[in-house]
């Protein structure tokens, strides 16, 4: 196999955005060449050629008419306020994102949300902690969905074997669950936090105020996959019936359709920032970073849900060397609060580190034992991002810069 074959579809040549420490190895994002008229009008040295597609987008942010966009979520929210019950749905953990979403939309634009939260795989204490919080401290009815524990772990294992992605059933159940629960009580309007187009995906999603309804619908079954597997397979090899996989199964086209459900992002009406949501949620909804770093970053109020999250960006890492220290340098770089200097520090320091905390438990909940994991791990490794250096250890062979 070539030393530069890629092995997920992404570019063998590696690139950095010349603004943040994102590459362009990122799924859904793009890092493109900047000739020296569109540099000079985006304020970009001569010589930083590459920028990616969050960078644009954040840029677009300081151009686009945010009294205008607030006046456009006054008359959506005035258009689906009720004299009685639920307005809108809100799906969330009560993390810092959800927590400022549900509370903003309520006691400054007046709606009534219902919000909804598909479970962690294994909560962490302050996890829950900070779940509980949004809604005793917040105000907030919730429905907390927890699926069905003996599918769940199975797919969560194959998720991890087939694809080296442990969090795509919480993913998929994560994005589902707020359609679904919109759909079952008949409230057509659900707000999510930020706009997708905050971490690389197309800006041109954020020019448009409702999500596509393909990201949460289907029209047939067959294409359906779950951990690498047709939905199909996994029925017939393990004695499971297609109704264990009901909340897993994005919406038919038609109940979307006949409850006129639309998706918003509050991204998309109010300025978002990261770390002006966290703040906001401390005074709140009672949200509390840890009391240590996590694993794989340097901050301590990003990803505190789950256990398991851990070695969603671990494994993230491996296939595409892009880590948690790398998004949340990308994005506090982007917002002000830390110069790229100052993030490259932070990447080549803590992007690979291994999450020792909850490795037990990850490997019970997956009931692998230690040799499978690092048999799974090597074999997802790229050969255009690893390489094994002269002590016969993995290296990887490009770092932000």
């Amino acid at each position: 196999m070539s030393s530069n074959f890629s092995m997920f579809g992404m570019p063998s040549d590696v690139k950095f955005c010349t603004k943040c420490v994102i590459s362009n190895q990122r799924p859904n994002s793009t890092i493109e060449f900047l000739a020296k008229d569109t540099a000079n009008k985006s304020g970009i040295k001569i010589d930083d050629k590459f920028v990616c597609s969050a960078c644009k987008y954040n840029d677009e942010k300081n151009i686009i008419n945010w009294k205008d966009r607030e006046k456009e979520l006054i008359e959506l929210c005035k258009k689906h306020k009720k004299k009685s019950g639920y307005d809108v749905v809100v799906p969330g953990s009560g993390g810092k994102d959800s927590g400022y979403t549900a509370h903003i939309l309520k006691y400054r634009y007046g709606l009534n949300p219902l919000t909804v939260t598909w479970a962690p795989h294994i909560y962490t204490e302050i996890g829950r902690k900070n779940f509980d919080n949004w809604i005793k401290i917040g105000g907030f009815d919730n429905i907390l969905f927890t699926p069905n524990g003996r599918l769940h772990k199975l797919l969560t294992k194959l998720a991890f074997k087939n694809l080296l992605h442990p969090f795509q059933p919480f993913i998929i159940g994560q994005k589902i669950i707020g359609p679904l629960i919109a759909s079952k009580f008949k409230i057509p309007l659900i707000f999510y936090g930020e706009s997708p187009s905050e971490y690389g995906n197309n800006p041109e999603d954020n020019k448009l105020p409702i999500m596509d309804k393909k990201f949460f619908t289907f029209s047939n079954l067959d294409n359906i996959h779950l951990g690498g597997l047709k939905l199909r397979e996994i029925i017939e090899k393990y004695k499971f019936k297609l109704n264990d996989f009901h909340p897993y199964l994005p919406l038919e086209n038609e109940k979307i359709d006949q409850n006129n459900i639309e998706v918003h992002h509050l991204g998309y009406y109010l300025k978002w920032d990261q770390q002006n949501a966290y703040y906001y949620s401390v005074e709140n909804t009672g949200f509390k970073p840890n009391l240590e770093r996590t694993e794989g970053t340097y901050s301590k109020y990003v990803s505190l849900d789950d256990k398991i999250d851990r070695f969603h960006f671990y494994t993230y890492f491996i296939k595409f060397g892009i880590g948690q220290a790398t998004y949340d340098a990308a994005q506090e770089i982007r917002s002000g609060k830390i110069s790229r200097e100052e993030g490259v520090m932070l990447v080549k320091k803590f992007d690979s580190e291994f999450p020792k905390k909850y490795f037990k438990e990850f490997l019970e909940y997956i009931d692998l034992n230690e040799n499978e994991f690092w048999e799974t791990i090597n074999r997802f490794r790229s050969p255009h991002l690893w390489t094994i250096n002269e002590k016969k250890e993995w290296q990887i062979k490009h770092q932000v810069y």
